[in-house]
């Protein structure tokens, strides 16, 4: 299991247009990108007390939370993940989903996962059952990713976030979702055992603080 170091800013837009000409200069974008971005949309889980989200906003050291996610609005590859964070630093693994598979744990049927021989899956059919993890929220934005071979550090921009209003149709591209209050921009960075210089300084912006979004 290798943890990575992660670090979130919430940044304004003109930040995010700075940085945007800083990491292009020195960073290439990430190869999953297309025209160096690429849309995202996740479906987090958590229990009625919204014990993951309270975690969060609440700095708990050690936390694991579960979404679903797929992109470029092609729900045609649909990865379960589960993040581990363990103070400044975080983890992912993850499991492929038919279509199938992720409309049955949205809608609750949730049987088949108990015969599943990937660790994630039954990972969180466990929470399910002991937790009462259930879909929660949709989060859409738009994603810019640079990458910096050594420290094998990724930089994002993430912006154009949006929000469904009550609704976990997960599946359903047509879905509405409407744009976070203030339009924030969130600036993050992960690297492995080394932060190089050269980016440490490139994603200075004054008096930003780490913060849970």
């Amino acid at each position: 299991m290798q943890f990575r170091h992660e670090v979130k800013h919430e940044i304004s837009n003109l930040d995010m247009l700075i940085l945007r000409q800083r990491l292009s200069a020195v960073m290439i974008p990430d190869s999953h990108a297309r025209d160096g971005r690429y849309e995202i949309r996740s479906l987090y889980f958590d229990n009625l007390d919204d014990k993951a989200l309270r975690e969060k906003l609440d700095g708990v050291s050690i936390r694991e939370k579960y979404r679903l996610r797929f992109y470029n609005n092609d729900p045609s590859v649909i990865h379960l993940e589960r993040k581990f964070k363990q103070g400044g630093l975080g983890y992912k693994d993850s499991a492929l989903l038919t279509r199938e598979q992720a409309k049955q744990i949205v809608g609750g049927d949730i049987r088949w996962m108990a015969e599943s021989t990937d660790e994630v899956v039954l990972g969180f059919y466990s929470r399910i059952c002991s937790e009462g993890l259930e879909a929660k929220v949709i989060v859409d934005y738009t994603r810019e990713p640079f990458v910096f071979g050594p420290g094998n550090v990724r930089v994002t921009l993430d912006y154009n976030i949006r929000t469904a209003l009550r609704c976990t149709d997960f599946l359903n591209t047509g879905c509405i979702t409407v744009p976070i209050p203030g339009s924030p921009c969130i600036l993050e960075v992960k690297w492995d055992n080394f932060l190089p210089d050269v980016i440490r300084d490139m994603v200075q912006l004054g008096n930003r603080h780490s913060t849970a979004f």
